[in-house]
């Protein structure tokens, strides 16, 4: 079969994912690149030293511009110790302005990614602009200790910092608004790849509940179409498997009934005393013959799938049934709609129900919405059923009623009726027994 109404394919879902790949990474190297030529690189907090003094004289001083500085007691000295060339030189003017020995002083400090020359130099231009004298100054992150007479060491370093600051906050505002800009780019590309997968999903659930749906339709990639064909040739095999199947069935059942004939005459010539027994199973075979036909029948027949209330439905068969003195009854009646086949769902209703009355004394009904499904329950006040028999009693032509009367068990083709109908609506039907005694027949139907 090939796949009609299929598009034009748009590309390998390869080619596609590794296009919308390579567009997401060069937008995100633009965005690097708007970042490092419009945001300014940020300026670290710096302290001059006369400024570390009056904190370690007291009190620290205060700034508008950067966080302040804090003084703390502790019992070793801070570390590491900062090096470099200048590092010798700080030290000194700080035991200097305290006027204290030099090995009392250490400097603590971590570098960080913009303490290079041409930070440096942004400060001492600033301090100028400033009108402020040149002098050293230390950058944050860093530690001023000075051992104390006591062995301890008084500790003077900024305020540890909380969240995010400004230049963190501009950039984070940046991948925000750029995360904003490509999120409808995203969202369409996705929906596009998605929309045909989605397709194919809905066709595979639509085919359990009906397999005579049309082809699949669909365009897209052309994995996704070379799926969809695959699907479509699927179904079509499906379809005149079973329809084979059915009609050979169909033919076997069909062409016993002339056999049938030609014994029915030859009986006259058997003796007295077997005439009524063979009879009999010649009257029972051409039940279930006729019987095979009518499932054959109903199962090649072509449904109209139509909008169909349950409760209405149940109600009216109960109230055919309770003419002929039948005792059934719809305890709950929740209004639910789906799209199905009319007679054969009234079948399907009809046998569980004739069912009910005939082994369980009486039917109860009740239909209710769970979830996207539509449940249907009838209960008996029968004896039930063992548990090893509750999946055999859908199969053809078996009966747990071993005398074969066609007036206690019928022909052992009800409830593989029923399964047949409540399945090609794409559910399932069970019996169940109740913990009080009894048997529940329940049918889920998708919605």
């Amino acid at each position: 079969m090939s796949l009609f109404g299929r598009g034009r394919p748009t590309g390998s879902l390869f080619v596609q994912v590794l296009t919308f790949t390579g567009f997401t990474l060069v937008a995100a190297q633009a965005i690097s690149l708007i970042l490092l030529f419009n945001l300014p690189p940020p300026t670290p907090d710096f302290y001059r030293l006369s400024e570390i003094d009056q904190a370690f004289r007291g009190p620290a001083p205060t700034f508008t511009d950067r966080r302040p500085l804090e003084v703390r007691t502790q019992a070793d000295a801070p570390r590491p110790a900062m090096e470099g060339r200048q590092a010798p030189r700080i030290r000194a003017a700080v035991a200097q302005e305290l006027g204290i020995a030099v090995d009392r002083v250490v400097i603590s400090g971590d570098p960080g990614p913009f303490t290079d020359r041409r930070v440096i130099r942004t400060l001492r231009n600033r301090l100028a602009r400033e009108g402020l004298r040149e002098e050293h100054f230390l950058i944050d992150p860093f530690q001023v200790g000075v051992r104390r007479t006591d062995g301890r060491w008084t500790v003077v370093r900024p305020q540890r910092a909380f969240g995010l600051n400004a230049w963190q906050r501009g950039i984070l505002l940046w991948f925000v608004l750029a995360g904003l800009a490509m999120a409808p780019i995203a969202w369409i590309f996705a929906r596009r790849l998605s929309a045909p997968i989605r397709a194919l999903a809905n066709a595979a659930e639509r085919l359990g509940r009906d397999p005579r749906a049309p082809p699949l339709q669909i365009s897209g990639s052309a994995e996704i179409t070379v799926a969809a064909a695959a699907f479509n040739d699927m179904q079509g095999r499906l379809r005149r498997y079973v329809e084979d199947r059915t009609a050979m069935v169909g033919s076997i059942a069909h062409d016993l009934r002339t056999p049938l004939t030609r014994l029915r005459f030859r009986i006259e010539s058997a003796p007295e005393e077997l005439r009524p027994k063979m009879n009999a199973d010649i009257d029972q075979m051409e039940e279930m013959i006729s019987a095979t036909l009518a499932f054959v029948r109903d199962a090649t027949r072509p449904g109209e799938r139509t909008p169909l209330e349950l409760s209405s439905l149940l109600e009216s068969l109960c109230d055919e049934m309770a003419e002929t003195g039948a005792e059934t009854a719809v305890e709950r009646n929740d209004k639910v709609v789906l799209e199905g086949d009319p007679m054969a769902l009234r079948r399907l209703f009809s046998n569980l129900l004739e069912n009910a009355v005939k082994f369980g004394g009486g039917a109860r009904a009740r239909v209710y919405q769970e979830g996207v499904h539509a449940v249907v329950e009838i209960d008996d006040d029968g004896p039930g059923i063992p548990p090893a028999d509750a999946e055999r009693v859908f199969e053809p032509f078996y009966r747990r009623e071993p005398s074969r009367s066609r007036q206690t068990g019928g022909i052992g083709l009800g409830l593989a009726v029923v399964r047949s109908i409540a399945r090609g609506h794409g559910g399932d039907v069970a019996l169940l027994n109740r913990s009080g005694g009894g048997l529940t027949a329940r049918v889920l139907l998708p919605l």
